[in-house]
């Protein structure tokens, strides 16, 4: 499967040819095409057969092929004897979210489950992909290696490796750099003030912290696919996908901590949801939702981690860490939502309610990236002291990635998530279960006491207590506050 794609800069469209050929020719046959309906990490059903039109199929000596629509997002075309069709169609891509492709004047994103189809029933065929670039671009970044020397032509080894590859296409500012024996690129679409910030510091800090911290790393080359102004970021296993505040100049110490956090979640999550997988989520189908009660795991413990990773990396103080933190503290105990939705059922409605604002949404929902984070405090705090703090979350961490993802190479699923962290702890941890999958009300301060950390309810902000014991002192040392 090979494809070919212009980039239209005038109409915001991507020009898609495939050329396909059967692996065996035994007489006419048909071919079903898939276009994907969602794309992991991105918990909505976006349908990207919606910005799909002109789609024609032919043969090799260009006579039109019968086809026909079938459902939302199939195509089945008739293939003469031989296996080989030349299928076309145009995609729209006018969108700035992370899960969208963008084509604009001097640049444009690709998103490939938006771009690019894949046989029915089958996601394993190695498939090749070349772009032609309008004239004056010069540029192609993604996670991808490019195939032989041709820079405009990349081979992923399957669709699900495909669909995890973004690549930013035009001219922008592209920085390539080694780092502990692997390769890193910055694409960074609007470039201003990364230099002077110490951007890529911060970040080879970042990688540094999180290489301690999981003991291994899971890709050889790895690429930040940053873009203007916008909101948003999508993680993958070659690299992250963001909407940045359009400069690295930034307003305030406080922005730019956050940014930096931002960034650290979506590289924290090349471990915790590409790797360490809720077994809901692996193999993936690109044609339902992929439902879990799980996500607060692979979403919240990752926000749970920006802080982790930005105190182990050194770059922020106990006081700005405990600041990230208590952001997500405070959008959601305010709130009516989390006595009428439990941590766990956040993660099956995601998918009602991934982008909804309603007016009501805090009074009856609770949302896993906000007291996921807290949750995962609250577990590792109580790790920490059923083991006398010679185990944390980090070991459960590290479990679920050494045995699930390199061992057994599967995804986990709930219970073996209590399990692997009742193995760490050495007892079941029955009552941070309980807040999980349960509207009941946390006692903060009493769980939060033996690291030395209380509640202010006046902010919603979680911080030391004024004179800690020198038990809690030691405490706050271990866990880096």
């Amino acid at each position: 499967m090979d494809y070919t794609v212009d980039v239209d800069t005038a109409d915001h469209y991507l020009n898609v040819q495939l050329s396909y050929a059967a692996s065996a020719t035994d007489g006419p046959s048909e071919l079903m095409l898939v276009m994907p309906r969602w794309a992991p990490g991105y918990y909505e059903m976006l349908d990207f057969a919606k910005d799909l039109t002109d789609f024609a199929a032919a043969d090799t000596a260009g006579r039109a092929l019968s086809w026909q629509k079938v459902g939302l997002n199939r195509w089945r075309i008739d293939v003469p004897q031989d296996g080989r069709a030349v299928v076309s169609y145009r995609v729209y891509a006018n969108r700035r979210d992370v899960a969208s492709s963008r084509v604009e004047g001097d640049v444009a994103f690709v998103a490939p489950n938006g771009a690019f189809m894949y046989v029915d029933g089958d996601q394993q065929h190695e498939v090749t992909v070349r772009f032609c670039l309008p004239e004056g671009w010069h540029r192609i970044a993604t996670g991808l290696r490019p195939h032989g020397v041709d820079s405009c032509c990349f081979t992923a080894k399957d669709f699900d490796v495909l669909y995890d590859s973004p690549l930013l296409l035009g001219n922008f500012y592209t920085k390539r750099f080694a780092h502990e024996g692997h390769d890193y690129e910055l694409a960074l679409e609007t470039p201003e003030g990364a230099e002077e910030t110490g951007f890529e510091e911060d970040f080879r800090r970042i990688v540094s912290a999180t290489t301690t911290l999981m003991g291994d790393v899971p890709y050889d080359n790895y690429c930040l696919i940053h873009m203007g102004k916008g909101q948003g970021g999508l993680e993958h296993l070659n690299s992250q996908a963001c909407y940045t505040d359009g400069t690295y100049r930034f307003d305030s110490r406080r922005a730019q901590v956050k940014f930096l956090g931002f960034v650290a979640h979506e590289y924290f999550h090349l471990y915790n949801v590409k790797c360490i997988r809720p077994a809901e989520l692996w193999p993936l189908d690109y044609d339902r939702e992929a439902v879990t009660p799980m996500l607060w795991v692979s979403e919240g413990l990752t926000c749970y981690y920006e802080f982790r990773l930005l105190q182990y990396a050194g770059i922020t103080t106990t006081d700005e860490a405990l600041e990230l933190l208590s952001t997500y503290f405070s959008l959601y105990a305010p709130f009516e939502g989390q006595k009428h939705m439990s941590l766990r059922q956040s993660s099956y409605d995601i998918w009602l309610n991934f982008m909804n604002q309603d007016n009501n949404a805090r009074d009856i929902r609770v949302n896993y990236y906000f007291k996921g984070p807290v949750i995962g405090l609250l577990l590792d705090v109580a790790i920490r002291v059923k083991t006398a703090q010679r185990q944390s979350l980090d070991d459960v961490m590290r479990l679920l990635y050494n045995r699930y993802y390199r061992e057994l190479q599967r995804g986990f699923t709930e219970e073996e998530f209590w399990l692997a962290a009742t193995e760490v702890a050495g007892e079941p941890l029955t009552e941070i279960r309980r807040l999980v999958d349960t509207t009941a009300d946390i006692d903060y301060d009493r769980l939060l006491a033996p690291a030395g950390l209380c509640v202010n309810t006046s902010d919603w902000s979680i911080r030391q207590v004024t004179s800690p014991t020198p038990a809690q002192q030691a405490f706050l040392k271990a866990m880096r506050l």
